[in-house]
């Protein structure tokens, strides 16, 4: 049995990474890596505990680094990660389609072709018809919006 051991080794350590081929979560590679190791260990006249020993630090110490560097190198902070839908809404720009009225001031907003109900956050003048706005906050199905004041970019402001 221990002329063999190394040659049972290897085929768990290939199976496991051809077996990676088929699974999502990158593990099976690194218990792969584990058993080849293991067979290493074997085909030196290491007996089987040596040759268990080799298997389990070598598949946990890569599995660690390996969670440990994706989630480092491939961890989606809230600054990379990019905003769609209605979380891509606030700071962006719209026009006024309907002028504001009622006792909420309420109006309409065209942003990036949507139409929205849109009321003016707390302090700002009722909407206008035509005007350009800043979207401030979304609730629910409604933004909140403020007037911009100097619509150009801060880097066309010196002209």
């Amino acid at each position: 049995m221990e002329q063999i051991s190394w040659i049972l080794w290897l085929v768990l350590g290939v199976g496991l990474l051809v077996a990676e081929i088929f699974t999502l979560g990158f593990v099976l590679f690194w218990f792969g890596i584990g058993a080849i190791a293991a067979a290493l260990v074997a085909l030196a006249g290491g007996g089987i505990v040596w040759q268990m020993i080799a298997f389990l630090v070598v598949s946990a110490l890569l599995t660690a680094a390996s969670r440990t560097i994706f989630s480092k190198y491939f961890s989606l902070d809230d600054k990379s990660m990019m905003l769609t839908g209605v979380e891509s809404l606030p700071g962006r720009v719209g026009t006024v389609t309907q002028n504001s009225g009622g006792a909420l001031n309420e109006g309409a907003v065209k942003v990036y072709g949507s139409v929205w109900t849109a009321f003016p956050i707390e302090g700002e003048e009722p909407l206008t018809e035509g005007e350009k706005v800043e979207v401030v906050e979304v609730r629910g199905a409604s933004i909140y919006v403020k007037r911009i004041v100097n619509e150009l970019p801060e880097w066309r402001g010196g002209e």
